[in-house]
């Protein structure tokens, strides 16, 4: 029985709004941590039609009050487009609030277009190694405070804030494993290296104060249905969402359909960013999400699902649940 997690981008379905989106969220969470998921995180997207999860943070704050038990966190906070001491604030309060709950996941990439990134940032001028320094020192902001400290974050000073590295490439798997931190993979969009950043990190990586031994959560796209038929028909909402975003027309999240239509390029596009996916009935994903994580040597997984409809979304981390063996 392999750790299971949850990734929610708040999806706004099409004919919907932010505001009903993020109201499913911290329904969905209620649901996740009823059925015994390990963590539930959120990401940070902007200019995003069909995701509501902007104000990550925000976000969690709701997400956090509205469970008990089950680990809240960022999955992932992109650090390029924020000051660390804001960072640490924010997380800070929500570990003052809500405490031994409280995760961070860190990440490089701007998490929208370049539109989008020059009105957060004001200009796009960045040093390529300011990332793992901008990381170090976020960090430290979580240590507890020294005598003669002339900047702190409060709240977030000697706050238990699980921070993690989140990435694409090898890229993040080197910083993680320099820097001892627990490391996951966005395979679930981007697996191309994920073989590659795997061995990368568990042959690098160095023990630290916060992280004794290698951890390497993956993302895996779930769509658990009552047959295979019906989850890949609300597998199509995904794709659809993937080739709008991919040709340059994001949009809120589509309806699925019966049969989708899609040109060789789209879909060979499709088959490579979406090749971690599990779809099927319950004995389908039992043997492809087991499959998956014995193969990839995973440590926990990262379950992410854009399903259109609120009440199949939930009925599919259900399935997953059952025939994974998660136990409240």
């Amino acid at each position: 029985m392999i750790p299971l997690s949850i990734l929610d981008l708040s999806p706004v379905p099409e004919g919907s709004d932010a505001g009903a989106a993020l109201r499913n969220s911290i329904d969905l969470a209620r649901h996740a941590e009823a059925l015994g998921y390990r963590r539930y995180w959120m990401a940070e997207h902007h200019n995003m039609p069909g995701i509501a999860s902007a104000a990550t943070s925000v976000a969690l704050a709701h997400v956090a009050v509205a469970t008990r038990t089950m680990r809240i966190g960022a999955g992932g906070i992109m650090l390029p487009n924020h000051a660390p001491l804001l960072i640490a604030e924010q997380f800070g309060t929500l570990a003052a609030l809500h405490p031994g709950r409280i995760d961070l996941g860190l990440g490089r990439a701007p998490g929208s277009d370049q539109i989008a990134a020059r009105a957060m940032r004001r200009n796009l001028a960045s040093d390529p190694n300011q990332f793992p320094r901008d990381v170090v020192e976020l960090m430290a902001y979580f240590d507890p405070p020294q005598a003669g400290q002339s900047l702190r974050a409060v709240p977030g000073a000697g706050e238990q804030v699980e921070v993690w590295i989140l990435g694409s490439s090898t890229f993040g798997a080197q910083l993680a494993a320099v820097l001892g931190l627990p490391y996951a993979f966005a395979s679930h969009f981007a697996p191309e290296q994920m073989e590659e950043a795997i061995a990368i990190y568990r042959t690098q990586f160095r023990p630290s104060d916060r992280l004794a031994a290698p951890h390497v959560m993956l993302g895996v796209n779930v769509f658990a249905a009552d047959t295979d038929p019906e989850a890949r028909r609300l597998f199509t909402s995904l794709q659809q969402a993937f080739l709008n975003l991919r040709r340059g027309r994001p949009g809120q999240l589509p309806p699925p359909v019966e049969r989708l239509e899609v040109d060789r390029y789209g879909q060979a596009m499709l088959d490579s960013a979406l090749a971690c996916s599990v779809v099927g009935g319950p004995d389908t994903v039992r043997e492809r999400l087991a499959g998956f994580a014995e193969a990839t040597g995973a440590d926990s997984l990262m379950v992410t699902a854009q399903i259109f409809d609120h009440e199949a979304r939930k009925r599919s981390f259900q399935i997953l649940a059952e025939v994974a063996g998660v136990v409240p």
